[in-house]
Protein backbone atom coordinates (compact mmCIF):
# COMPACT_ATOMS: atom_id res chain seq x y z
CA UNK A 1 0.00 0.00 0.00
CA UNK A 2 1.46 3.77 -0.90
CA UNK A 3 2.39 5.98 1.72
CA UNK A 4 -0.62 8.04 0.80
CA UNK A 5 -3.45 5.36 1.14
CA UNK A 6 -1.51 4.77 4.61
CA UNK A 7 -1.70 8.00 5.88
CA UNK A 8 -4.95 8.53 5.01
CA UNK A 9 -6.38 5.42 6.25
CA UNK A 10 -4.25 6.16 9.65
CA UNK A 11 -5.90 9.43 9.92
CA UNK A 12 -9.40 7.81 9.46
CA UNK A 13 -9.23 5.38 12.29
CA UNK A 14 -8.05 8.02 14.20
CA UNK A 15 -11.02 10.44 13.25
CA UNK A 16 -13.45 11.16 16.34
CA UNK A 17 -14.74 14.59 14.34
CA UNK A 18 -18.32 13.44 15.11
CA UNK A 19 -19.18 12.79 18.86
CA UNK A 20 -22.78 10.88 18.39
CA UNK A 21 -21.11 8.40 16.00
CA UNK A 22 -18.07 8.15 18.63
CA UNK A 23 -20.80 7.41 21.37
CA UNK A 24 -22.79 5.19 19.52
CA UNK A 25 -19.36 3.12 18.79
CA UNK A 26 -18.42 2.73 22.03
CA UNK A 27 -21.85 1.47 22.72
CA UNK A 28 -22.32 -1.02 20.10
CA UNK A 29 -19.22 -2.30 20.79
CA UNK A 30 -19.57 -2.91 24.91
CA UNK A 31 -23.02 -4.20 24.70
CA UNK A 32 -21.76 -6.89 21.84
CA UNK A 33 -24.69 -9.38 19.84
CA UNK A 34 -24.99 -12.43 21.75
CA UNK A 35 -23.31 -14.21 18.72
CA UNK A 36 -20.67 -12.28 19.33
CA UNK A 37 -20.25 -11.82 22.97
CA UNK A 38 -16.36 -13.11 23.48
CA UNK A 39 -15.07 -11.38 20.44
CA UNK A 40 -13.26 -8.02 20.75
CA UNK A 41 -14.74 -5.77 18.46
CA UNK A 42 -13.25 -2.77 16.10
CA UNK A 43 -14.59 -0.35 17.33
CA UNK A 44 -13.61 2.82 15.12
CA UNK A 45 -13.83 3.99 12.15
CA UNK A 46 -13.61 1.78 9.12
CA UNK A 47 -11.55 2.68 6.13
CA UNK A 48 -11.87 1.44 2.45
CA UNK A 49 -9.97 -2.14 1.48
CA UNK A 50 -8.65 -3.24 -1.75
CA UNK A 51 -6.26 -3.04 -4.63
CA UNK A 52 -4.66 0.63 -4.43
CA UNK A 53 -4.05 0.00 -8.27
CA UNK A 54 -8.52 -0.38 -8.80
CA UNK A 55 -9.67 0.22 -11.90
CA UNK A 56 -13.28 -0.19 -9.97
CA UNK A 57 -14.44 1.42 -6.85
CA UNK A 58 -17.83 -0.54 -5.15
CA UNK A 59 -19.20 2.46 -2.31
CA UNK A 60 -21.25 1.70 0.61
CA UNK A 61 -23.00 4.06 2.40
CA UNK A 62 -21.66 2.91 6.06
CA UNK A 63 -20.00 0.00 7.93
CA UNK A 64 -22.43 -2.27 9.67
CA UNK A 65 -22.87 -2.34 13.36
CA UNK A 66 -21.93 -5.78 13.98
CA UNK A 67 -20.24 -6.40 10.55
CA UNK A 68 -17.04 -3.75 10.15
CA UNK A 69 -17.41 -2.06 13.33
CA UNK A 70 -16.59 -5.49 14.19
CA UNK A 71 -14.04 -7.18 12.47
CA UNK A 72 -12.64 -3.63 10.85
CA UNK A 73 -13.19 -4.13 7.51
CA UNK A 74 -15.89 -2.86 4.74
CA UNK A 75 -18.44 -5.58 4.50
CA UNK A 76 -17.35 -8.28 6.43
CA UNK A 77 -18.96 -10.34 8.99
CA UNK A 78 -22.33 -9.83 7.81
CA UNK A 79 -24.86 -10.83 5.70
CA UNK A 80 -24.72 -8.32 2.93
CA UNK A 81 -21.25 -9.01 2.50
CA UNK A 82 -21.46 -12.62 2.12
CA UNK A 83 -23.71 -11.73 -0.54
CA UNK A 84 -21.16 -9.08 -2.12
CA UNK A 85 -18.14 -11.72 -2.20
CA UNK A 86 -19.82 -14.50 -3.44
CA UNK A 87 -20.63 -12.08 -6.37
CA UNK A 88 -17.26 -10.72 -6.57
CA UNK A 89 -15.44 -13.93 -6.43
CA UNK A 90 -18.25 -15.71 -9.33
CA UNK A 91 -16.54 -12.87 -11.57
CA UNK A 92 -13.36 -13.45 -10.55
CA UNK A 93 -12.89 -9.88 -8.74
CA UNK A 94 -12.55 -11.66 -5.27
CA UNK A 95 -9.64 -14.39 -5.07
CA UNK A 96 -12.86 -16.32 -2.10
CA UNK A 97 -16.35 -16.27 -2.11
CA UNK A 98 -16.66 -14.77 2.23
CA UNK A 99 -14.88 -12.30 3.43
CA UNK A 100 -15.00 -12.89 7.84
CA UNK A 101 -12.17 -10.45 9.24
CA UNK A 102 -8.81 -9.07 8.81
CA UNK A 103 -6.55 -12.09 8.63
CA UNK A 104 -8.73 -14.62 6.18
CA UNK A 105 -6.37 -13.63 3.17
CA UNK A 106 -8.93 -11.66 0.98
CA UNK A 107 -7.57 -9.99 -1.94
CA UNK A 108 -9.55 -8.09 -4.51
CA UNK A 109 -8.82 -7.83 -8.51
CA UNK A 110 -8.75 -4.05 -9.38
CA UNK A 111 -11.23 -2.99 -7.07
CA UNK A 112 -11.45 -1.11 -4.49
CA UNK A 113 -14.63 -0.73 -1.79
CA UNK A 114 -14.85 1.68 0.70
CA UNK A 115 -18.31 3.94 2.51
CA UNK A 116 -19.26 7.52 1.97
CA UNK A 117 -19.32 7.50 5.91
CA UNK A 118 -16.41 6.13 8.05
CA UNK A 119 -18.72 4.88 11.39
CA UNK A 120 -21.76 3.22 11.78
CA UNK A 121 -24.78 6.05 11.99
CA UNK A 122 -27.71 5.16 14.90
CA UNK A 123 -30.50 3.75 12.80
CA UNK A 124 -27.93 4.07 9.59
CA UNK A 125 -29.26 7.41 9.22
CA UNK A 126 -26.18 10.10 9.28
CA UNK A 127 -26.48 13.53 9.46
CA UNK A 128 -25.61 15.80 7.28
CA UNK A 129 -22.72 17.04 9.26
CA UNK A 130 -21.68 13.55 9.78
CA UNK A 131 -21.62 13.05 5.92
CA UNK A 132 -19.68 16.62 5.22
CA UNK A 133 -17.31 15.52 8.07
CA UNK A 134 -16.13 12.56 6.33
CA UNK A 135 -16.14 13.95 2.21
CA UNK A 136 -12.50 14.61 2.74
CA UNK A 137 -11.76 10.98 3.45
CA UNK A 138 -14.04 10.14 0.22
CA UNK A 139 -12.10 12.73 -1.42
CA UNK A 140 -9.30 11.22 -1.01
CA UNK A 141 -9.76 8.01 -1.45
CA UNK A 142 -10.99 9.03 -5.12
CA UNK A 143 -8.00 11.27 -5.91
CA UNK A 144 -5.27 8.73 -4.80
CA UNK A 145 -7.40 6.11 -6.75
CA UNK A 146 -5.61 7.21 -10.30
CA UNK A 147 -6.52 4.57 -12.31
CA UNK A 148 -10.29 4.78 -11.18
CA UNK A 149 -12.46 3.71 -14.19
CA UNK A 150 -15.75 2.90 -12.75
CA UNK A 151 -17.84 3.12 -9.92
CA UNK A 152 -21.08 1.22 -8.61
CA UNK A 153 -23.28 2.28 -5.63
CA UNK A 154 -24.63 0.14 -3.17
CA UNK A 155 -27.94 1.28 -2.20
CA UNK A 156 -30.01 4.49 -3.17
CA UNK A 157 -28.54 6.44 -0.03
CA UNK A 158 -24.72 6.11 -1.57
CA UNK A 159 -25.82 6.72 -4.86
CA UNK A 160 -27.25 9.83 -3.35
CA UNK A 161 -24.00 11.01 -1.42
CA UNK A 162 -22.01 10.04 -4.51
CA UNK A 163 -23.57 12.74 -6.05
CA UNK A 164 -23.96 15.54 -4.08
CA UNK A 165 -20.06 14.54 -3.43
CA UNK A 166 -19.52 15.07 -7.38
CA UNK A 167 -21.60 17.98 -7.98
CA UNK A 168 -20.15 20.43 -5.09
CA UNK A 169 -17.14 19.20 -6.83
CA UNK A 170 -17.83 20.23 -10.21
CA UNK A 171 -20.72 22.58 -9.67
CA UNK A 172 -22.91 20.03 -12.25
CA UNK A 173 -26.67 21.00 -12.63
CA UNK A 174 -27.83 17.43 -14.63
CA UNK A 175 -29.90 15.06 -12.56
CA UNK A 176 -29.12 11.30 -12.37
CA UNK A 177 -32.01 8.89 -11.97
CA UNK A 178 -31.66 5.73 -8.90
CA UNK A 179 -32.03 2.74 -11.73
CA UNK A 180 -29.81 -0.71 -11.27
CA UNK A 181 -27.41 -1.25 -14.05
CA UNK A 182 -27.89 2.36 -15.88
CA UNK A 183 -24.89 4.11 -16.48
CA UNK A 184 -23.83 7.46 -15.81
CA UNK A 185 -21.18 9.63 -17.08
CA UNK A 186 -19.53 11.89 -14.29
CA UNK A 187 -17.40 15.37 -14.98
CA UNK A 188 -14.02 13.41 -14.39
CA UNK A 189 -15.02 10.80 -17.28
CA UNK A 190 -15.88 8.36 -14.66
CA UNK A 191 -18.70 5.95 -15.18
CA UNK A 192 -20.96 5.71 -12.21
CA UNK A 193 -23.50 2.88 -12.20
CA UNK A 194 -26.31 2.41 -9.06
CA UNK A 195 -26.89 -0.85 -7.66
CA UNK A 196 -29.20 -1.85 -5.41
CA UNK A 197 -28.24 -2.97 -2.06
CA UNK A 198 -27.28 -6.49 -1.33
CA UNK A 199 -29.06 -6.41 1.86
CA UNK A 200 -30.91 -9.29 3.88
CA UNK A 201 -34.28 -7.46 3.08
CA UNK A 202 -33.75 -6.65 -0.96
CA UNK A 203 -32.10 -10.10 -1.48
CA UNK A 204 -35.02 -11.79 0.42
CA UNK A 205 -37.48 -9.64 -0.95
CA UNK A 206 -35.79 -10.77 -4.39
CA UNK A 207 -35.50 -6.97 -5.28
CA UNK A 208 -32.11 -8.19 -6.31
CA UNK A 209 -30.47 -11.60 -6.87
CA UNK A 210 -27.13 -13.02 -7.45
CA UNK A 211 -27.58 -13.10 -10.98
CA UNK A 212 -28.27 -9.21 -11.60
CA UNK A 213 -25.56 -8.72 -8.98
CA UNK A 214 -23.39 -10.84 -11.29
CA UNK A 215 -24.34 -9.44 -14.53
CA UNK A 216 -23.70 -5.73 -13.37
CA UNK A 217 -19.97 -6.52 -12.03
CA UNK A 218 -19.57 -8.47 -15.34
CA UNK A 219 -20.48 -5.16 -17.20
CA UNK A 220 -18.50 -3.49 -14.97
CA UNK A 221 -15.15 -5.14 -15.83
CA UNK A 222 -15.95 -4.66 -19.37
CA UNK A 223 -16.46 -0.52 -18.99
CA UNK A 224 -12.76 -0.69 -16.91
CA UNK A 225 -11.01 -3.79 -18.80
CA UNK A 226 -10.67 -5.31 -15.66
Amino acid sequence: MSNKFKNLNKTIIKCRKCPRLVKFIKKISTKKRKQNINETYWGKPVTGFGDINAKLLILGLAPAAHGGTRTGRVFTGDKSGEFLFKCLHEVKIANQSNSKNLKDGLKLNSTYITNILKCVPPGDKPLNKELNNCSKYFDSEISNLKKLKIIITLGKVAFDNCLKFYKEKYNINKKFHFKHGKSYILPNNITLIPSYHPSPRNVNTKLISQKMMIDLFKKAKKISTI
